[in-house]
């Protein structure tokens, strides 16, 4: 069993699941990367992470998927031994955005599946592990970082699916730092604003826009590498007498103003 961190980034291989792997790698975390492509598919970014020193798998498979949950875990403990930290980054947006009013129960469920679902009990799962491993050795160290979006209170009516998940992240967040802070385990959501990545492209020349006109109070879209460095801090222990905390980072987008 290594002294050595160990984290498990959900959706970690591309968009702000791998700014936050970066940042870990840069802090000398060792890496479970998840995501639903074929290992083939992202050797290079794999290779990219182990360059900086750090071990890296991954752990391939649909979080909103109970066998493919049971697998990861299982992978995870045969290679590292142990996990330190959980990120819950993986999340999908609506195939089609339609009208609240037109919301199918198809999408809804997938969503769901994907955004609440997976991660829930992925962390109940990773939360009897980490207790496991806290009763058994006291100075061992771990937190759950969960990643969801301003979505959660900022409401968009053409994916009214996307922003239940979001909302619904929150209210997780808050169970298990309530459930998991007596035994030392703290647990965080962080809120992004509008994030360059590649799910966002299809509506940059939208955001451009709306950020030059002023949406946001600083004047720029936010990058994976802001959430890698939130996720960073978390991580070290940078903030020990805090859980159950929502953090923005959305450049003020969020901020009251008259």
């Amino acid at each position: 069993m290594s002294n050595k961190k160990v984290a498990l980034v959900t959706g970690g291989s591309r968009g702000i699941g791998l700014g936050i792997a970066r940042a870990l790698a840069a802090e000398g975390v060792q890496l479970a990367i998840n995501g639903v492509r074929p290992e083939e598919r992202v050797t290079e970014t794999l290779e990219e992470l182990r360059s900086t020193g750090v071990d890296v798998i991954y752990a391939q498979g649909d979080i909103g998927e109970k066998a493919d949950r049971e697998r990861m875990i299982a992978e995870i403990w045969d290679h590292f031994g142990q996990l330190n930290v959980l990120v819950n980054n993986a999340g999908v947006a609506p195939k089609e955005r339609n009208d609240l009013l037109n919301m199918s129960e198809d999408s809804y469920d997938w969503v769901m599946g994907v955004n609440l679902k997976g991660p829930l009990f992925l962390t109940q799962a990773i939360a009897n592990k980490m207790l496991d491993h806290k009763r058994a050795d006291a100075d061992y160290e771990a937190c759950i970082v969960n990643v969801s979006s301003i979505s959660a209170t900022v409401a968009s009516i053409n994916r009214g699916e996307y922003c239940i998940s979001k909302a619904g992240i929150g209210m997780m967040t808050q169970l298990f730092a309530t459930r998991l802070a007596g035994e030392g385990i703290p647990v965080y959501e962080l809120r992004p604003g509008v994030i360059k990545t590649d799910m966002t492209s299809v509506v940059t020349e939208k955001y451009d826009k709306l950020i030059s006109e002023g949406l946001t109070l600083q004047p720029r879209w936010g990058f994976p590498e802001d959430i890698g460095k939130a996720v960073a801090s978390l991580v070290r222990g940078d903030f020990p007498y805090s859980t159950g905390q929502v953090i923005m980072i959305d450049g003020g987008l969020t901020s009251q103003r008259l």
